[in-house]
C-alpha cells in the first residue's frame, strides 16, 4: 500500500512539472490578448456604422462611445439620431441623414458630409431608438454641447438648460462651468445650475440657488426668484424658510437695479446707431445745403442708389458675399456721386438763387429716379444679404446684446465722418469748398472756378449719401421708396445742427438718435417724431442758424 502511494504522489509530480510551462505560456497569451484589447483604439467610423443593429443594447454602448470619443462629428451624427432622422441606406449600408421632402428623402452621409441626392423611403431602414436611448442622448447632448470648442453652441445649451432646467443636467453643468474659460458663457451655466438648484427639495440646496443666481443679470433670473416668492391666495408665502425669502427678495431688488442700468446701455447704444445712420444720411446733405443753399429733395434717392448698388455688387458676387461690401461702398460712392454731379450740371446750376425752384425740380428727378428703379428692379423690395461677419450679436450678458450690424455701422459712420473732415481740412478741394461757403464772390475773383466746385460738391454730398445707403441695407430691405424714409431726418438734423456746419450735423444726429429711442417707448414711434418735429420749429424760432451757424460774410449775408 505504501509502495502504491508513493508510486501515485510520484506520478501527478511528473504530469504537474511537464504541464507546468504549458500553463505559463497560457497565462502568457492571456496578458497578450489583454494588453492588445486594452491598445485597441477606438474607432468612430466603425461605431456609427454599428449604430444599424437591433440590439438596443449594443445601440446604446456605441452611443457612449461616440459621446466619449471627443470625435468632432460625434454631435453632428447624435443629434439626427435624437431626432429620428438617421438611416441607413439598404443597399450599401451607408449611415445618412434623411430629411423628408415630399414622398422623397433627401439624404447627406453622415461622416463624410457627402450629400448622396434623394431615395425612397423603401430604400432606406431607419435606426431606431427606444425612450431610454432618448433619455441616454439627452444627457450625452447636453454634454457635449456644454463642451463643445465653439462658444455659440456652448451659451446655446446653457441657455437652453434655463429655459428648461431638469436635474439631470448638474453633473455635465458642474464639470463644464470647471473648464470654462469665456465668463459670458460661464455665468449662463452657473445661472442654469442655480435655477436647478432652486427647485430641490432640500432647503440648503434651495438656499444655495437663490444665492448662485441673485446678482446674476439675466432674463430667467428674475423668473426663478418670482417662483421662490410666490404667494398662496392669503397671501402667505410658499416657501416655508425665512433665509430663502429674504435672500429671494434681495435678488430681485439687485435684479431690478441691474435691469435699468443695462435698458439705459441698450436705449444708448440702439439711440447712437439710429443716430449713426442719421449722421450718414445726413451729411452730405450738410455739404450740399451749406455751400449751394440748395434745398435738395432728391437726396434721399441718392441713398436708394446707394443700397440698389450694394444689391447689384451681391447678385454680380454671389459666391464672394462676404467681401461684397468692401466692393460696394465704393462703388456705392461712384454711382451716387456721378448721379448728383449729372444733376447739377443738367438742373441746378440754372436755379442758383432760387431756392424754392430747386425745392421744385428736385423734388420732380425724385420722382423720376423712383420710376426708373421701379422700371429696371420692379417696385418690389429686394433683401440684401448680410455678411457672416456682421451678422448676430456680442452677448455681453444675459440681460444686454449688441449686434454686430449696428456695431459695425457706428464705427462705419465715425469713420467716413473723420474722412470727411480731413478731405476738408487738408486737401486743397477742401479749402476751395469752405472759401466758395464763406464768400463765393471773393471765392471767384481768386480764381477759383466756384461751379465746378458746386458740382464736384454736390458729387460729394450725393456719393456720401449712397454709402449711407450701403449701411441702411444692411438694416432692411431695399426698395423705390427707401430714401422717402431719411429725407425729413435729415433735413431736421442739418437744421437743428447749423446748415452747413459738419459738427453740428453730428450733434444734431446724435441728439435725435437717442431723443427718439428714449421717446418711443413712451409715446409711440408716430408720435415721438412728432414731437421732436415740434421742439426743433420752436428751437430753431430761437436761434434760426441751428445749434452751430457757420461764420462769414456769405453766410451772413
Amino acid at each position: 500500500m505504501r509502495w502504491l502511494l508513493l508510486l501515485l504522489t510520484k506520478g501527478f509530480l511528473c504530469v504537474w512539472l511537464a504541464a507546468l510551462p504549458m500553463l505559463s505560456q497560457a497565462e502568457d497569451a492571456d496578458s497578450n490578448e489583454g494588453d492588445s484589447a486594452a491598445e485597441e483604439v477606438f474607432n468612430f467610423d466603425e461605431a456609427v456604422k454599428g449604430l444599424d443593429t437591433k440590439s438596443y443594447k449594443v445601440k446604446g454602448k456605441k452611443i457612449q462611445g461616440i459621446a466619449l470619443s471627443g470625435h468632432e462629428k460625434a454631435l453632428d451624427v447624435l443629434m439626427p439620431l435624437s431626432e429620428g432622422n438617421l438611416f441607413a441606406v439598404k443597399e450599401t449600408g451607408v449611415i445618412v441623414e434623411g430629411i423628408k421632402e415630399d414622398s422623397l428623402y433627401t439624404v447627406t452621409d453622415i461622416l463624410s458630409g457627402e450629400k448622396i441626392g434623394q431615395l425612397k423611403k423603401k430604400a432606406l431602414r431607419k435606426i431606431r431608438i427606444n425612450n431610454k436611448l432618448r433619455r441616454q442622448l439627452r444627457g450625452l447632448m447636453a454634454m457635449l454641447e456644454l463642451t463643445h470648442p465653439d462658444d455659440a453652441v456652448r451659451l446655446a445649451a446653457a441657455d437652453n438648460i434655463i429655459k428648461s432646467p431638469t436635474e439631470s443636467m448638474l453633473p455635465f453643468l458642474a464639470q463644464a462651468i470647471e473648464k470654462e474659460e469665456v465668463s459670458a458663457i460661464k455665468d449662463s451655466m452657473i445661472i442654469a445650475q442655480g435655477i436647478i438648484w432652486t427647485t430641490s427639495d432640500v432647503t440648503e440646496t434651495r438656499f444655495k440657488g437663490v444665492e448662485a443666481i441673485g446678482a446674476h443679470p439675466h432674463q430667467a433670473v428674475k423668473g426663478a426668484l418670482l417662483r421662490v416668492l410666490q404667494k398662496d391666495e392669503e397671501g402667505n408665502y410658499l416657501e416655508p424658510n425665512a433665509y430663502i425669502i429674504e435672500a429671494a427678495e434681495k435678488g430681485l431688488l439687485e435684479y431690478e437695479r441691474q435691469e435699468n442700468v443695462y435698458k439705459l446701455i441698450e436705449n444708448l447704444f440702439f439711440g447712437l446707431s439710429a443716430g449713426s445712420v442719421l449722421l450718414l444720411a445726413a451729411v452730405g446733405l450738410a455739404i450740399t445745403f451749406g455751400v449751394m443753399g440748395v434745398i435738395n429733395m432728391a437726396h434721399g434717392e441718392m441713398i436708394m442708389l446707394g443700397a440698389y448698388t450694394t444689391f447689384v455688387v451681391q447678385q454680380l458676387m454671389p459666391n464672394s458675399i462676404e467681401y461684397s461690401l468692401f466692393v460696394a461702398i465704393p462703388a456705392a460712392f461712384i454711382v451716387s456721386g456721378l448721379f448728383g454731379i449729372a444733376i447739377e450740371r443738367g438742373v441746378i446750376r440754372y436755379l442758383y438763387g432760387r431756392p424754392l425752384e430747386t425745392l421744385l425740380a428736385t423734388f420732380g428727378i425724385s420722382l423720376i429716379l423712383q420710376q426708373l428703379v421701379r422700371s429696371i428692379f420692379s417696385p418690389l423690395n429686394r433683401a440684401v444679404i448680410t455678411p457672416e461677419w456682421m451678422s448676430g450679436s456680442w452677448h455681453v450678458n444675459g440681460m444686454l446684446s449688441l449686434t454686430y450690424n449696428r456695431i459695425y455701422i457706428v464705427i462705419f459712420s465715425v469713420m467716413v465722418f473723420v474722412g470727411l473732415i480731413l478731405l476738408l481740412k487738408r486737401t486743397h478741394f477742401g479749402l476751395q469748398m469752405r472759401a466758395v461757403t464763406l464768400n463765393r464772390p471773393m471765392a471767384s475773383s481768386m480764381g477759383i472756378r466756384t461751379g465746378w466746385v458746386d458740382a464736384l460738391t454736390f458729387g460729394l454730398g450725393s456719393g456720401i449719401a449712397g454709402i449711407a445707403g450701403v449701411a441702411i441695407s444692411q438694416l432692411t430691405n431695399v426698395g423705390p421708396n427707401l430714401g422717402q424714409s431719411y429725407i425729413i431726418d435729415s433735413f431736421m438734423v442739418v437744421v437743428f445742427g447749423g446748415v452747413g456746419n459738419l459738427f453740428g450735423t453730428l450733434f444734431g444726429a446724435m441728439s435725435l438718435g437717442i431723443i427718439n429711442k428714449f421717446a418711443e417707448p413712451w409715446t409711440g414711434a408716430v408720435l415721438a417724431k412728432i414731437l421732436i418735429l415740434v421742439a426743433i420749429i420752436l428751437f430753431i424760432q430761437r436761434r434760426p442758424r441751428g445749434m452751430f451757424a457757420l461764420k462769414g460774410r456769405f453766410v451772413e449775408a
